[in-house]
């Protein structure tokens, strides 16, 4: 009887291990392009998932956002964090683009929405060898008008 309990414990112990961890996220509104609403993730460079990957590098990207946001023109000293989630459906198509911690301006938070939007087509989110939609985050600083990821 001992052995029959060890033998289903480690059985048990072994298969929780190699069980992977995937982050779904919880749709709640309607999203024009999303391609199933209900498997959403968030993915982690693990096995069996890829993020989905920016046709720009993130050299590029800051290069834009430095370039492109006029607000920070007049503002060469101003000073900000935020976060910016995107929506990527399992095409490559960005299908939502949104601050999620919104900086303490509307107009620069519309500015970094529309760089973002206009990014081109990613490579979608894979897991497990298939594409799915994901999200990705992506967190930044500007300190003395410039911005930086961080």
């Amino acid at each position: 009887m001992k052995k029959t309990i060890l033998i289903l414990t480690t059985l048990l112990l072994t298969s929780t291990i190699s069980a992977q961890f995937v982050a779904r996220m919880q749709v709640k509104e309607n999203i024009e392009g999303i391609c199933d609403d209900k498997n959403v993730f968030a993915l982690f460079p693990i096995d069996g998932q890829e993020e989905a990957i920016c046709p720009a590098s993130d050299e590029m990207i800051l290069k834009r956002l430095n370039e492109e946001v006029t607000f920070l023109n007049d503002n060469s000293k101003y000073k900000d964090k935020g976060l910016i989630g995107l929506i990527i459906n399992c095409k490559g198509k960005v299908v939502k683009c949104k601050m999620d911690n919104k900086t303490k301006n509307k107009e620069l938070d519309k500015q970094i929405e529309t760089v973002f939007n206009s990014l081109g087509v990613w490579k979608a989110g894979k897991l497990n060898g298939k594409n799915v939609d994901s999200s990705r985050l992506f967190s930044f600083t500007i300190k003395k008008g410039k911005f930086s990821f961080d």
